[in-house]
């Protein structure tokens, strides 16, 4: 008997928190056991959390290469700029897909009309890797409203499309590889099957608590699942998890601080590149800028 149809999990993976000043993040990814599920590289739980009138996001302007930032929000908003002259506030349901490619530069901050009042922020931000083929592609970035993305009702449970392929949709998103990204919000006694078209898949329970055979996942778990099982997530309580994966990567990808190569060489290059100042300015966010870190 296959083993996978025993114990569809291969790994659990409980995220380390974060302190970013006014708020607290929940990485997931990369975990010591666990580097990548398909082109997820890194994946990190922001909040909830309730800012008090004059807190909130300020990500100075810092770089990326060779990866793809997925950002999502389940509430609040964040206002994102970018080297490319992009100006874009994301807000729930939406999807901010912004490929650096061979080099970009943005921030992330709560709007200033915004600080003045008390604010809730609760979302995922994920990194995607490229293929080797595209990490030097040119940078773009897109804006896809929530009314854009393929949304479904399963059995109790409203899933919503973030990107790549699944339940025989696919996203607006451009991707550069084989993916699947969902949203799914799970009603109390509600049972999902979790696409298994892609060899690396996982399930990560953002709210709520759920089960996946005799596992019961809590919040902030992440189950990588194993190959080729048939895995039916189903709900104890409302709850919502994210369902991710995709094909395997073309090659080891190293991680620096933002930085994301298939060499080490290409991260050398991009850390002498911000230091000296030869990445682009964000129009509308020149002032300020995260140094490089020392080690």
């Amino acid at each position: 008997m296959d083993k996978a149809a025993n114990n569809p999990i291969e790994q659990l993976i409980q995220p380390r928190a974060r302190d970013l000043g006014d708020f607290e993040v929940r990485r997931v990814l990369p975990a010591a056991q666990r580097r990548l599920v398909g082109p997820f590289i890194f994946f990190d739980h922001m909040g909830p959390v309730r800012f008090s009138p004059g807190k909130g996001i300020s990500v100075r302007p810092h770089p990326h290469i060779c990866l793809a930032t997925v950002t999502y929000l389940f509430e609040g908003e964040i206002f994102h700029r970018d080297s490319l002259g992009y100006a874009q506030p994301i807000q729930p349901g939406d999807v901010n897909w912004m490929t650096a490619g061979r080099g970009i530069v943005h921030s992330e901050r709560t709007a200033p009309e915004q600080l003045g009042q008390e604010r809730a922020l609760h979302g995922i931000q994920s990194w995607v890797a490229l293929p080797k083929a595209h990490e030097e592609a040119e940078p773009s970035f897109f804006h896809h409203p929530k009314e854009s993305l393929p949304e479904l009702s399963r059995d109790g449970a409203t899933l919503r499309l973030i990107a790549g392929s699944a339940y025989g949709e696919t996203a607006p998103v451009k991707t550069f590889s084989d993916m699947f990204y969902v949203d799914a919000k799970m009603a109390a006694g509600s049972s999902i099957a979790v696409p298994d078209e892609y060899e690396e898949r996982a399930v990560y329970v953002a709210d709520g608590a759920v089960t996946l055979g005799d596992q019961l996942l809590e919040t902030g778990t992440m189950a990588v699942l194993a190959a080729n099982a048939s895995v039916n997530v189903s709900a104890d309580e409302d709850a919502r998890v994210m369902l991710l994966g995709g094909e395997p990567m073309d090659g080891d990808r190293h991680i620096w601080w933002n930085y994301v190569a298939s060499s080490k060489e290409r991260i050398e290059q991009a850390k002498a590149d911000w230091k000296e100042g030869r990445f682009p300015k964000v129009p509308g966010d020149e002032e300020e800028f995260i140094p490089l870190p020392e080690n």
